[in-house]
Parts: structure tokens; sequence; C-alpha cells
């Protein structure tokens, strides 16, 4: 297969994502406990798939998760401000006992699975295998790989992860989350140029991320609502 052969996603200037391949697009829910904390993930409906579609990321489409070209209508602003730099490289080490977190916070999307059971960035200064095992699960949880594990001897932890674009939906926080792509997808910028591609990322869809195209987590305080939360999905055609 060749490099173009497969799924892969385009910015497009100050206006949407534009997905080839055959991309599936899954609605993904953060699911929380009795505390509400993050815990896990809940698959929902998935969209009829396309071999090639565009997918709004200023968060006006009446559409959505597709384009119907309201940027243009509302002079949206896309430019991205995001690091090429590969994640190994721009991530922070947070060097425990048992397991080392890596750490590159300008890409946290907000869904909190760090934060519960103690909290990842403080478990990793135990010395103990639940704290070491809760840090691994955590970060493997995190949609937007801000948090990997990796052992003493070099290996990282990662998820299995399908190539995907998940809706990500946050019911405690009551808003619509990110595009969770997972898998490897490459993206690329309105410039032609190549982010790194990694096994899970985050794109913004609200168009308020300071860092785009990936999230910031601003869709919670924006309050961005697809549809899903309030119960009015849009039409997928």
């Amino acid at each position: 297969m060749g490099e173009t052969d497969g799924p892969r996603i385009a910015v497009t200037r100050n206006g949407p994502y534009v997905v080839r391949g055959g991309l599936p697009i899954v609605r993904r829910t953060i699911v929380v406990d009795e505390d509400g904390e993050s815990v896990s993930w809940q698959s929902g409906e998935e969209l009829p798939v396309r071999e090639s579609c565009t997918v709004c990321r200023c968060g006006a489409s009446d559409t959505k998760p597709y384009c119907d070209g309201s940027h243009a209508v509302i002079g949206f602003d896309g430019a991205e401000t995001a690091s090429l730099e590969a994640y190994e490289n721009a991530a922070v080490a947070i060097e425990g006992p048992r397991i080392t977190l890596m750490d590159q916070v300008e890409l946290c999307a907000d869904a909190r699975f760090c934060a519960a059971k103690g909290k990842a960035w403080h478990l990793v200064a135990r010395d103990d295998d639940a704290a070491r095992e809760t840090v691994i699960a955590e970060s493997n949880l995190c949609p937007a790989g801000r948090y990997t594990a990796v052992e003493p001897d070099g290996t990282v932890h990662e998820p299995a992860l399908g190539m995907q674009m998940g809706l990500v939906e946050d019911p405690e926080a009551g808003v619509s989350g990110p595009l969770w792509v997972q898998g490897g997808v490459p993206v690329t910028s309105a410039d032609g140029e190549s982010y790194p591609v990694r096994n899970r990322v985050t794109l913004c869809r609200c168009g308020k991320s300071a860092n785009k195209p990936f999230c910031d987590g601003t869709h919670i305080e924006a309050g961005f609502d697809d549809g899903a939360i309030r119960g009015t999905e849009t039409t997928w055609w």
C-alpha cells in the first residue's frame, strides 16, 4: 500500500478537515464512575463510511460532524499554531521508581482520565505495583496522547487502536469534545507540512483551540455541543 492509499486527514486553510481513505467515524463517550471521575470509553453509533468527506472544524456547521460551509459565513480563523516537533522531543519526563510518565501538556484535551484514582502525575512517584499499573492504564486512556507511560528499559505503553475518528462526547462536563483520531492516521497542515504521526491525537472541532489543529480543552469553557448532549443530533448524510 502506498503512503497515500490509506486513511489520511488534511487541514484546509480556515476551512474543514478533508478526510480521505474511508476512515470510520464513531461516537465515543467518556464514562465516569460514581465519583464523577473518567474511567473508560463507550462506543456509540457508527456513521456510514465514506471514501472522502469534509469534517467541520469551525464548530458552526448545522450538519455536524460534516462541513456545510459555515466557516466562510462566520469568517473562521483556523490558523494553525501547533508545533511540528516530534512528541519524544517535546514531552517532559516525570520519572518514578517503577515507571516514567511522558507529558506534552499543550496536547491536553481535558478528558480527565489522568486525574482519577490519585492523579497519574503523583502516582508515578510511588514505588508499588498498584500505582504503576494505574499510571499505565490512565495514560493509555488519554485520547490526545498527552501522557505516555515508559518502562525503565524504554518500552513505551500504547493502547492497540485501529484507524478511526471518534466524535468525543463528555456528558459529565455537558459538552461535546474533540475529534479523537486513532491508529496512526497521517495529518497534514494547510501548508502541506506533516504533523508527527501518532497512535492517538485529538483535533479541535469547536473552533476555539489555541493549539490548532489540535484540541486544548477549550470546548469545555466554550460549552461546545454538536447536538448529541441535548439529544438533537443533526442528520448524517
